[in-house]
């Protein structure tokens, strides 16, 4: 019996066509909806079933890289879903051989087929397409035939391809879901680690200041009165500083926040100061107080501590002044004093950024945690003002958090504005920090705001986009940095691939490709078109000539596909710590100086 399309009649064909067509219709609705992979590989495979006329069949996902496949789905046959196999057996395996759609008319043709024996015999035609995504094979479709001689024809193949391509849909938002995920578990994890190790300093850091102050006082009595007093103050301090640690461990408030509103906890911290140093204090609150989400209270109110600290640290003020200020969106804290000050361009060239991150760098990490923003002023012998800005409002406060924050750096103002314009318009996930007309500053206001992204002209004045590449990767070797191309030619480029330019987007560039790029930088990962792809395998050095080992070369086919240390080294069921090895050893071997390099190399040889 020949059931092929060519061979049904026009109102046959025109049925199956309009069937297909609700389908796939369906199928598409499915896609938009909120469905786990396997309910929804369920449906794209009865549905395919169905369309064909049969009650049997399979979806399986692959991976190439480790040679296996796992079936996701069995519906009418086998029972296997769950279960991984060889990449060398099965309908899988017959498909991933071909790189393309396999048939066969009788599945006792079928090499190292895992359907049970007793099964064997009434399964006939299979036909077999793979789910392709970004020329990749993912994953495969297998339906299977009880009909005694029918045979699947290329018309039924190229049906089950356009089902297939659903799959991949599916697959790759699944895959994505959980890689989002992963990386939203890894940041909540190290958002709460950063949490504590700064409050821990902060607590700990002021109870010592207070403890030391008091010891001072009392080494310098001349009494002994005095010193059973100053040495009393000192354990008090002490004391209290450990009971604000424990708190931070626990991940409670300051004690000074609880039941009283930030106003009056500033209050008792001006007290504080003034019972350990000889300085008077003012408090200052302007606008309506309102109740404010209690995670702005609290950096806030850190933020006043740690600045009072280094006022009863290294200030000498006599004077110190703070004001509160509510705003319709945001609230403000500033604190002054008429203390020795110091020269901040000085501090960042004398101490680098590690050293400073859990003092005054702290400050601006409290508040970029919020999506607010902070600024140091200070001039020697003329003090230090310390001004914070943070949301007022939970949603917003929220909202700024969790945006990629891009410096923007060109030498011409209307360029930059136009860069600002398209960055905020095609990605509302994007939020332009600074906006910075040369290197130098761009230098410090890397320094202050820590950006995600630097997007930077290559072409820059007195120091190109390439050294500023060299400079921001020596202040943090995490940064960054996609630079805006004038020339393929210039050579500029090969010097910033080496020190590690993230990516690089030509001057003309669509304004989605150059936000996409950004946004491909923010996450880690490594956005080129083949133009430049091939213009930088061209132009650097030639890999080395040591071989590759097995696993290098699995390792090499991840990270040149973007794939992170930490999912590389679950997939190859290895360490992180391996995969890094691995990677330098691949480095080493090819000649390539980073991951970019890396990319452009295997796109040379692939062009």
């Amino acid at each position: 019996m020949e059931n092929s399309p060519a061979s049904a009649s026009p109102s046959a064909s025109s049925a199956t066509e309009a069937a297909q067509y609700q389908a796939l219709s369906a199928l598409a609705a499915d896609l938009v909806g909120q469905f786990e992979l396997r309910p929804l590989l369920e449906r794209i495979l009865r549905h395919t079933m169905a369309l064909l006329g049969c009650d049997s069949g399979s979806i399986c996902t692959v991976d190439e890289v480790a040679g296996t496949y796992r079936k996701e789905v069995d519906v009418g046959v086998g029972c296997l879903s769950g279960q991984t196999f060889p990449l060398d057996e099965g309908v899988t395996g017959e498909i991933v051989r071909a790189r393309g759609s396999v048939l066969f008319d009788e599945y006792a043709e079928v090499a190292g087929g895992h359907i049970a024996q007793r099964e064997r015999a009434s399964l006939h035609g299979v036909i077999g397409v793979p789910i392709r995504w970004d020329g990749r094979i993912i994953g495969s479709a297998v339906v299977f035939s009880r009909e005694a001689g029918r045979r699947f024809t290329d018309a039924d193949a190229h049906l089950v391809e356009l089902f297939a391509t659903h799959a991949a849909i599916a697959i790759t938002n699944a895959r994505l879901h959980a890689l989002t995920a992963d990386r939203e578990r890894a940041s909540a994890v190290l958002d709460e680690r950063e949490r504590v190790v700064r409050d821990m300093h902060d607590t700990i850091g002021r109870g010592l200041v207070s403890v030391l102050l008091h010891l001072d006082a009392a080494e310098k009595s001349s009494t002994e009165a005095e010193p059973r007093r100053s040495l009393g103050a000192a354990r008090a301090a002490a004391r209290a500083a450990l009971d604000e640690t424990r708190r931070t461990a626990d991940g409670l408030g300051p004690a000074l926040l609880e039941g009283r509103s930030l106003s009056d906890a500033i209050a008792l911290e001006l007290a504080w100061v003034e019972s350990t140093v000889r300085v008077e204090t003012h408090l200052v609150v302007i606008g309506d107080p309102e109740p404010l989400p209690a995670e702005t209270a609290r950096q806030l109110f850190r933020i006043v501590q740690e600045s009072l600290t280094n006022v009863v640290e290294h200030a000498s003020a006599r004077h110190v002044r703070v004001g509160l200020v509510y705003g319709s969106e945001n609230v403000s804290v500033l604190v002054e004093d008429d203390g020795q000050g110091f020269d901040v361009d000085a501090l960042a060239e004398a101490r680098p950024s590690a050293a400073k991150g859990l003092g005054l760098q702290s400050l601006v990490a409290r508040a970029g945690r919020l999506g607010g923003t902070v600024q140091i002023e200070s001039t020697p012998h003329w003090g230090t003002r310390v001004r914070a800005e943070l949301p007022s409002s939970a949603a917003s406060a929220v909202d700024a958090r969790s945006r990629w924050r891009v410096l923007v750096v060109h030498q011409n103002a209307i360029v930059r504005a136009g860069l600002v314009r398209v960055l905020g318009q095609v990605e509302p996930g994007i939020e332009v920090v600074g906006e910075i007309a040369d290197a130098s500053a761009a230098i410090e206001a890397y320094e202050l705001l820590r950006p995600h992204v630097v997007l930077a002209n290559l072409d820059l004045p007195h120091i190109d986009g390439a050294q500023l590449t060299s400079y921001l990767r020596a202040i943090d070797p995490q940064s960054s940095v996609v630079l805006i191309v004038h020339d393929l030619a210039d050579e500029r480029m090969r010097g910033a691939a080496r020190i590690g330019a993230t990516g690089f987007v030509a001057q003309d560039a669509d304004p989605v490709y150059v936000t996409r790029a950004v946004v491909a930088a923010a996450r880690g990962e490594s956005l080129l078109s083949s133009a430049f792809l091939s213009r930088l395998a061209a132009t650097l050095d030639p890999p080395g000539t040591a071989p590759l080992t097995a696993r290098e070369r699995e390792v090499r086919a991840l990270v040149e596909r973007g794939v992170p240390d930490k999912q590389i080294a679950a997939r190859l069921r290895i360490s992180v710590k391996t995969v890094e090895k691995h990677v330098g050893a691949i480095l080493r071997k090819t000649g390539a100086p980073n991951r970019t390099a890396l990319a452009a190399q295997s796109a040379l040889h692939s062009l």
